[in-house]
């Protein structure tokens, strides 16, 4: 096998306006478990999780969008995407007690290793990378 060629598995899925996150985590959590991170990774499962929910939840509130989900493990890293149709960028704001939401991505900044969002040609698209704790082990 050429060492440097790419073994990776992902999954993909379109959720509507109309589909909450819990639908989105549900779906995620079933992928997850295929990878065995139930057992070997609980809190990074539980991580990536909330991580869907908070970009799912964004699409829909913020870009009025349909969130299209994108799974990808490459065996070092989880890639968490979510396109969506509005072109601004997010930014982690500081959360505040004086106003409703805001923390989404002040979440996601927190939970993944790391995370970025880039812009498309109809909208963007943000990633977050989350790796298991043996694979953080392995890139020491």
């Amino acid at each position: 096998m050429d060492e440097s060629s790419l073994r990776a598995v992902g999954w993909a899925r379109s959720l509507p306006m109309n589909t909450g996150p819990k639908a989105a985590r549900d779906w995620a959590r079933e992928h997850l478990r295929t990878l065995g991170w139930a057992h070997s990774a609980p809190q990074t499962m539980d991580d990536v999780l909330l991580t869907v929910s908070e970009l799912v939840t964004n699409a829909h509130v913020h870009a009025h969008s349909t969130a299209r989900l994108v799974l990808a493990w490459d065996g070092r890293c989880l890639h968490v995407t979510v396109h969506d149709d509005d072109v601004a960028l997010p930014t982690p704001r500081t959360p505040s007690g004086d106003r409703l939401g805001g923390r989404g991505m002040f979440l996601v900044d927190a939970l993944a290793d790391e995370w970025e969002a880039r812009p498309c040609p109809d909208g963007k698209a943000v990633t977050a990378c989350f790796h298991p704790p043996q694979a953080a082990e392995d890139a020491r």
